[in-house]
């Protein structure tokens, strides 16, 4: 009797943990990772009520559909080798006790915390329609409706998916898979309703019906009928369609139910501030579960982002979690779909700026706001989408001549202006799918992943639909370090030199003219005897249009098989230093009055313009590449728009001189 009084006992006794994750989705398993990165003192515990082991939810539809086998979707998810966590899987929390910071599992067990961390996600929302407990209706959401969907799939004739986002579409592909008759049902306007706008709507139902997969828009399913099973569907408008499967996909729901027991203040989700607390500061929430500023995200980039906040919460760090701006970043059949930011369909017609291909199934819009890219929806290929979406993020203003290009083009840059991933910032996202930034793919190379296939086993990146290989290429095969342009040295070595005469020319009070003829040596000459003042003049000139020549050897093809372009470059800063010099000799530092000051001001500017430009071009491979970006691009277009009113003032300068 005594042994048995002490078994019991032992089975009610709390195990105790730093750290409890309720929840083995994506987003605790992120957490989980990214806390032991930052530190290997705490014990963990996770609680997970799945009967399997945590599994990539983002890779379901490629499941149900054949492309990958089931061990793919537990890659990159285990952290039973992680130090000091333990894992408690097919155990479902069935109680949170906040006053004794305790927590009860389905086995009855006590486990202690002095952090609680719920990420519980979300379950499939379904509507309450007639007919809904017959039997072949399912939901698309978990590996358990996987599941079942794969053994549905040979028997089903004709299945009708409710609900025309992603997940219901992903689901019309996977369904089709045995020559099976799929018809999406969608209540909204258009398919993807949140993410897209009534035209990229269209482009995106026009693929997918090119895919044998039916489309209804603007209809709802009023009731499900049948005996015992599914037998029809009964539409808002009147149309009955017969099926024998039925898949909700109408979006999610936040698992609270915890929450509520525990007395969490709660809206839609969990209630949680910018530290992730809830109003109990000793338990937090993140994922599909939680509600941040009356948000509720239905994506997995926001789970992560607030999972590596709360990361470096727990560890000590000063964080705070400002929200997401959203992106949606995917192959929806293979059709690439891309949408961010501000994408109302309220925005101001003049704030939309649209670029469509209606051959090649191409709709690109931006929505500006107050100069600034506030939006961006996409349909169909786009190689610089993620470059797009560092710009949303960032709220970037985008100029006129922008806004040109893309009107006529699509895109925001000239071709030669692409930027390798190795640029971009630690945040960036590369993998939409997983969350995967830039910043965690680095890492990965600094622990000797060095192929594609090492750093997709490693992150996660990649492994869903592929759509950023090239860029892990990219960051691959990168080198570490900026190699100096060619001549480096004498660029900067005559930039320096133009910068000193500049400075003297602009700092330096005019030669005045001698009162006497009685010198050794007559300087005046330069400045009032018309021959030579000719001379310089006309070398002046002669120079400007050797400089000029640069630019022509961009359109000339013939020119670019006497020297390479930093050949040509060098002669343009050559010829730029002595262009300096003989406008010192013209001018004996004198600017003058009205026409010949402006002139010269100009001049001048365009000088300094250049001269920084040639400066930072030889010493980029020194400085960071976003200070010489930015240097270059804005010298690069002073030094531009300064040459346009030059011939202008030149000619009137020419004119003024003979006519007097």
């Amino acid at each position: 009797m005594v042994a048995n009084a002490i078994t019991v006992q032992e089975q009610f006794k709390p195990h105790s943990h730093d750290i409890i994750v309720i929840g083995s989705g994506p987003v605790g398993i992120h957490f989980i990772q990214k806390l032991r990165q930052l530190n290997e003192k705490l014990s963990i515990a996770i609680f997970g009520d799945e009967p399997w082991e945590p599994y990539n939810r983002v890779k379901l539809s490629s499941l149900l559909t054949g492309e990958i086998s089931e061990d793919s979707i537990y890659q990159s998810m285990d952290i039973t080798s992680l130090p000091m966590v333990r894992c408690f899987y097919n155990s479902r929390v069935t109680h949170i006790n906040r006053y004794n910071k305790t927590i009860r599992n389905n086995q009855g067990e006590i486990h202690s915390y002095k952090n609680l961390i719920i990420a519980t996600g979300s379950s499939p929302r379904i509507p309450n329609i007639e007919g809904i407990n017959l039997k072949n209706i399912y939901t698309f959401r978990h590996l358990n409706d996987a599941v079942k969907l794969m053994g549905r799939s040979v028997r089903t004739r004709r299945t009708i998916i409710i609900g025309g986002g992603l997940l219901g579409l992903e689901a019309a592909r996977a369904m089709q898979r045995f020559n099976t008759e799929v018809i999406v049902i969608e209540h909204s306007m258009w398919l993807m309703f949140n993410q897209l706008d009534h035209h990229s709507g269209s482009f995106l139902k026009h693929y997918i019906q090119s895919l044998n997969i039916e489309v209804r828009t603007n209809d709802s399913v009023k009731s499900i009928n049948g005996h015992d099973a599914v037998q029809s569907i009964t539409l808002s408008s009147g149309e009955t369609i017969d099926c024998d499967t039925v898949i909700f996909a109408t979006g999610i729901k936040p698992n609270i139910d915890l929450a509520i027991d525990a007395e969490l203040h709660f809206n839609k989700g969990i209630r949680i501030n910018d530290q992730l607390q809830t109003n109990d500061l000793n338990i937090h929430a993140i994922g599909e579960c939680s509600e941040h500023r009356n948000t509720v995200y239905g994506l997995v980039a926001p789970g992560f982002e607030q999972a590596d906040v709360l990361a470096h919460i727990i560890h000590g760090k000063n964080a705070h979690y400002a929200g997401t701006v959203t992106a949606t970043n995917l192959k929806v059949l293979d059709y690439p779909v891309f949408s961010m930011g501000n994408i109302g369909v309220n925005a101001r017609e003049r704030e939309m700026i649209i670029f469509h291909d209606n051959q090649n199934e191409i709709y690109r819009k931006i929505i500006i706001i107050n100069g600034k890219i506030r939006g961006v929806i996409a349909i169909g290929s786009w190689p610089g989408v993620s470059r797009i979406q560092q710009l949303v993020n960032k709220q970037a203003r985008i100029w006129p001549w922008q806004v040109s290009r893309f009107r006529k083009t699509g895109t925001l840059w000239s071709e030669d202006d692409s930027e390798n991933v190795s640029n971009w910032p630690n945040t960036a996202i590369i993998c939409n799918c997983t969350g995967v930034t830039k910043g965690t793919l680095v890492n990965a190379q600094k622990t000797q992943c060095n192929t594609i296939a090492e750093i997709a086993k490693h992150t996660g990146a990649s492994t869903v639909c592929g759509t950023c290989k090239p860029m892990l290429a990219q960051l691959v095969g990168s080198k570490s370090t900026l190699e100096p342009v060619k001549n480096s040295a004498s660029l900067l070595s005559i930039s320096i030199t133009s910068l000193i005469l500049l400075l003297i020319f602009l700092s330096l009070p005019g030669i005045r003219l001698a009162e006497t003829v009685q010198t050794s040596v007559n300087w005046d000459q330069l400045w009032t005897n018309s021959l030579y003042k000719q001379i310089s003049g006309f070398s002046l000139l002669g120079i400007s249009l050797l400089i000029s020549t640069v630019s022509l050897r961009k359109r000339i093809k013939v020119l670019h098989k006497l020297w390479d372009y930093a050949g040509w470059r060098l002669i343009h800063v050559i010829a730029g230093l002595v262009l300096i010099g003989v406008l010192l000799v013209h001018t004996g530092f004198n600017f003058g009055n009205h026409l010949n000051l402006y002139l010269m001001l100009i001049f001048s500017g365009t000088m300094l313009a250049g001269v920084i430009l040639g400066g930072v071009i030889s010493i980029e491979h020194l400085i960071s590449h976003k200070a010489a970006k930015q240097t270059r691009l804005i010298s690069l277009w002073i030094h531009i728009l300064l040459i346009w009113p030059l011939p202008v003032l030149l000619c009137f300068h020419i004119l003024k001189t003979y006519y007097f």
